[in-house]
């Protein structure tokens, strides 16, 4: 067997598609998690996470020996950082995890190895860390390839965008450049775009701020229209057919690690500068805490006129339709919103992507929709389309349903 030619950091939504998809080229992966689990769980050749088609890259990868799993990296000639970066309390960026799994890999670089970052993270990230390697390893100075290069994939279809997007690449330096360059090359489709490494980093923050922006534009509508009694939903439509004009969908606010995360790394470096992306943030994290609120005000009515609480089924906690992915998720926070004020009231929490979660009891959505009297919807999974709903049922449409 070759030796390990690619060390990837991070074995999440992101860095185990990477993983499998480098591995089914030909090219000897070792993926590196903190968690135990997880790495026996990939290790048989399966998977942790819901994703088209990962079951089966990850399966033969593993099957056919080029990708294996560890909590410890090893010496490699390319190294994949691909660990989560969220913010703090106050919505200052956290890069303590890319830190950690740089300093992780320093005593296994060497002379002429690919360190590259594709986590989100602040401009200026990658040089840090450069200054960081070459503080411990002075002697590497010059001598190494670093690189930035962020993932622009869709949950849901992760597979194939890895093999058919573009990519922005940006090196330290020209020669770092080139060869990120070269290695991307070997797996990925689409066009390839070189630049330097603060480029690439802003490159990431500003595409998911630009859809934070667009999206806080379609749920500011759906606050008006609710006020002046107009469907939202047939008003973009309508305003859609103007060859120049594109209004997304309005949601229960924005969520994922990406566009409810990067916009706040913009507006933390440069907040005088970030009227627009700072306002949409605001806009988009209103629009969470409105439906709660719009959700205790049918529930305050129903009781007023039934004389008895009313149960309540709230359909869909991932972030985004037709995944398991909760995280920054604002169906999640509606839900916990709801269960606060519940006042031992009967409700009934609907997620068809997850057999099971460690905080809420789900419940199988036929059977929440014929139980509940006031039906929720707040992701738009295909489950739920489909479904006929007794007129008498009362139901608040968040999601497009």
């Amino acid at each position: 067997m070759n030796k390990v030619k690619v060390v990837t950091i991070g074995l999440g939504y992101i860095g185990l598609p990477t993983s499998a998809l480098i591995a089914q080229n030909g090219i000897r992966v070792h993926g590196v998690d903190v968690n135990q689990q997880v790495v026996d769980i990939i290790n048989k050749g399966e998977i942790h996470i819901v994703e088209p088609d990962l079951g089966v890259a990850v399966e033969e990868s593993v099957r056919k020996g080029f990708f294996k799993a560890d909590v410890k990296p090893v010496e490699a000639e390319v190294y994949l950082i691909v660990v989560p970066t969220p913010f703090k309390g106050n919505h200052e960026p956290d890069i303590s995890y890319v830190e950690s799994a740089t300093r992780n890999i320093i005593p296994l670089l060497k002379e002429a190895d690919l360190y590259i970052i594709e986590s989100t993270s602040p401009v200026g990230t990658t040089e840090k860390m450069m200054q960081l390697i070459f503080d411990e390893r002075p002697e590497l100075k010059g001598k190494l390839n670093i690189a930035y290069c962020p993932e622009r994939v869709l949950p849901g279809n992760v597979m194939h965008e890895l093999v058919h997007n573009d990519r922005v690449i940006g090196g330290v330096d020209e020669k770092s450049t080139q060869k990120a360059l070269k290695f991307y090359k070997q797996f990925v489709k689409g066009e390839l775009h070189a630049t330097n490494s603060r480029t690439a980093e802003m490159c990431k923050l500003i595409e998911n701020s630009s859809r934070d922006v667009q999206i806080a534009f379609a749920n500011e509508l759906s606050l008006i229209c609710d006020k002046a009694d107009i469907n939202v939903w047939e008003l973009i439509s309508l305003a859609n057919k103007h060859p120049r004009v594109n209004i997304l969908q309005p949601g229960c606010g924005v969520g994922g690690h990406c566009i409810a995360v990067d916009p706040y790394f913009i507006v933390s470096d440069y907040p005088m500068e970030s009227k627009i992306i700072g306002t949409a943030r605001e806009v988009n994290n209103y629009k969470s805490f409105w439906c709660a609120e719009k959700i205790q005000t049918e529930k305050l009515k129903f009781e007023l006129k039934h004389g008895r609480k009313p149960s309540i089924a709230l359909m869909g906690l991932s972030f985004k339709a037709n995944i398991d992915d909760l995280r920054e998720s604002p169906a999640k926070y509606i839900v916990n919103k709801v269960l606060k004020n519940d006042n031992n009231g009967e409700c009934f929490i609907v997620e068809p992507n997850l057999k099971e979660h460690k905080v809420f009891k789900l419940t199988d959505y036929k059977i929440a929709i014929e139980k509940s009297d006031i039906i929720v919807f707040l992701v738009g999974h295909n489950e739920f389309k489909r479904l006929i709903i007794d007129s008498d049922k009362i139901v608040l449409n968040f999601c497009g349903i």
